[in-house]
C-alpha cells in the first residue's frame, strides 16, 4: 500500500475511533468496536494503531492541527483590522470549537493534564507503557504549542499597533485566555444542555468575551507590567 492510500486508511480509521469514542468514551471503548466501526478487522487495526492510548492521542493530534488552523484562518481573514478583533476572535473561536466539539476538547484536556504530570513526558513512570510507544503522542509534542504562539503574536501585535493597552506580557496573557476559556468549556460539555440554574450560557459566553476586552483595553489590570 502506498503512503497516500495508508494516510487515507489511518485518518478512515481515526474518524471510526472518533465516533466510538464519542458514543461511549475512551474507558468504555473497546478496540473490536473501532475496527468494526472502521470496517476492518481487529488485525488490521492494529497493523495501524497497536493500542487506543494511541488512537485517542491521533484525536488530540487532529484537535491540535484544527485548532491551529482555525486561528491562522481567522489571522489571515482579518489581516487588515485591529488586532484588539483579532485577537478576540480567536478567544471567540476557541470557545465555540471546543463547545462545538465535545471529543476533541475532552481529548485536549485529557493530553495537557498528562504532559503537565510527567514534565512534558520527561518523568515516563507517569506515562504508560502504550503512551510512550505512540507515535501520536511524539507528534502532537512538536506541534502543541502552535496555537498559544499565534494568540500571543496576534497580542503583541496589537500592543505595539495600539489597538491593545494592556501591559501585561503577550504569552501570560495567552495562558489567562486559556484557562479563563476552559472552566467555560467544562460547564458546557458537563451540562449537555445550553441553560444551567435557568441561565443562558450564551450570556456566560458573552461576558467572557467581554471581560476579555475589557483586560485588553488595559480596563481590567492582571499584573503590575511586563515580565
Amino acid at each position: 500500500m502506498n503512503s497516500q492510500k495508508r494516510q487515507e486508511k489511518e485518518s478512515a480509521i481515526i474518524d471510526a475511533a472518533e465516533a466510538v469514542f464519542q458514543a461511549v468514551g475512551f474507558k468504555n471503548a473497546k478496540m473490536d468496536d473501532i475496527a468494526k466501526a472502521a470496517g476492518i478487522t481487529k488485525v488490521t487495526l492494529y497493523s495501524y494503531f497497536q493500542s487506543k492510548e494511541n488512537l485517542y492521542l491521533s484525536i488530540s493530534y487532529r484537535a491540535v492541527n484544527l485548532l491551529t488552523k482555525s486561528f491562522g484562518d481567522i489571522v489571515e481573514r482579518n489581516h487588515h483590522k485591529p488586532r484588539l478583533e483579532v485577537v478576540l476572535q480567536i478567544v471567540e473561536s476557541f470557545m465555540d470549537f471546543c463547545s462545538q466539539n465535545f471529543l476533541y476538547s475532552e481529548a485536549l484536556l485529557d493530553y495537557f493534564e498528562m504532559n503537565r504530570s510527567s514534565d512534558s513526558g520527561k518523568d515516563e513512570s507517569k506515562l504508560t507503557e502504550a503512551v510512550i510507544q505512540s507515535n501520536y503522542y511524539k507528534r502532537i509534542q512538536e506541534i502543541q504549542n502552535e496555537p498559544f504562539k499565534i494568540l500571543a503574536k496576534e497580542v503583541a501585535k496589537g500592543q505595539n499597533e495600539g489597538s491593545i493597552l494592556m501591559k501585561v506580557d503577550s504569552m501570560l496573557y495567552t495562558l489567562h485566555a486559556w484557562t479563563a476559556s476552559l472552566g467555560y468549556i467544562k460547564i458546557i460539555n458537563s451540562t449537555g444542555t445550553p441553560t444551567i440554574f435557568n441561565i443562558d450560557l450564551s450570556k456566560l459566553k458573552q461576558m467572557n468575551l467581554k471581560l476579555a476586552e475589557q483586560i485588553l483595553l488595559g480596563k481590567i489590570e492582571l499584573g503590575e507590567g511586563p515580565i
